[in-house]
């Protein structure tokens, strides 16, 4: 049984519902279950279940401060070990966002993954189109950033959520790798254009008094986190569709029958430190999860469907409606 933890969460909710939709038997977890799910409070360590799973989607529980986070994940890996799950698929952060104030809390993570012995699967999810778009700021008569000319490499959640559902579905196709998962790059005067109205930039500075003055319900950890992801595309650290791999390819292997579909999706085969790029699909489309979950090769990594961006432009009141991975 597949298991998805944070079920009650927008990318959890999103990949149980993806992985019910394929036909496969799964479950979610949540500290507030819903009908059919399992609680699982992270903070609760004593009583953290996982028997009978046999594939635990992990969703990062990414809204504390890093060494909550942090100590939340080590429990449930642990139990994990105790009650026998065969495979563990991370939720983590893309490559490109090493910088980001959040990243810590990720890396520290897959190297806990690692540790554990089971095996596993990273999903480096870039950050999400709703995120970029929630971010905006609405005044007068147009929007307001502090992004300035930069783009974000955006990825809608619902892709996300198929990609995971794919990788759970079938995990051990996918061992020991890592899916750096992003899109296409998007600036705030894109979507200020798309929705007919000026952008205008303000400042670092700016932006950052408006997140600690403006913004109720804000925790201490989070306007710097948002002010990263603010300085962070505006000097051009998120805007990559390809992560940059550690070490030069190896020489090709032989290929799949499924060799030459255009390719959507880039990881990186931690164990051998290689790079190479295949996609979870392979429908031709744009982007589309296909019921085949061969792994062809070579081509673009853009991966994501070109609309996925148009849900942007929406505002929401609490950071946790703006989805930080």
């Amino acid at each position: 049984m597949i298991l998805v933890t944070g079920a009650n969460g927008n990318l959890g909710s999103a990949t149980l519902a993806a992985l019910r939709a394929r036909g496969v038997v799964a479950t979610g977890g949540s500290r507030t279950p819903g009908e059919g799910m399992r609680r699982l409070d992270f903070d609760d360590h004593v009583r953290l279940d996982l028997a009978g799973v046999s594939t635990l989607v992990l969703i990062s529980a990414g809204y504390a401060e890093d060494d909550q986070v942090v100590g939340r994940h080590a429990a449930v890996l642990d139990a994990a070990v105790r009650d026998g799950v065969h495979h563990v698929v991370y939720t983590s952060l893309t490559g490109a966002g090493d910088h980001l104030g959040f990243a810590l809390a990720h890396r520290a993570t897959e190297r806990l993954v690692r540790a554990s012995g089971l095996p596993w699967t990273t999903l480096r999810n870039g950050l999400y189109a709703e995120l970029f778009g929630a971010l905006l700021m609405w005044a007068d008569e147009g929007v307001e950033s502090a992004f300035g000319d930069g783009a974000l490499a955006a990825v809608a959640r619902g892709d996300l959520a198929e990609a995971a559902a794919i990788v759970a579905a079938n995990p051990a196709r996918h061992n020991g790798r890592i899916y750096d998962l992003v899109g296409t790059p998007i600036t705030a005067g894109q979507v200020a254009d798309r929705l007919g109205v000026p952008h205008r930039t303000i400042s670092l500075g700016e932006y950052r008094r408006r997140l600690l003055d403006e913004t109720p319900g804000m925790l201490p950890f989070q306007p710097p986190m948002l002010a990263s992801i603010a300085t962070g595309i505006r000097h051009g650290f998120l805007d990559g569709t390809a992560p940059r791999p550690r070490e030069p390819p190896r020489p090709p292997r032989p290929r799949s029958p499924g060799h030459g579909r255009r390719s959507r999706i880039h990881h990186e085969t931690v164990s051998e430190r290689s790079a190479t790029d295949t996609t979870l699909g392979g429908c031709g489309e744009p982007w589309r999860a296909c019921p085949s979950e061969e792994l062809p090769s070579a081509g673009s990594n853009q991966w994501i469907r070109p609309g996925s961006a148009r849900i942007v432009g929406r505002r929401t009141d609490a950071m946790k409606g703006w989805g930080i991975p």
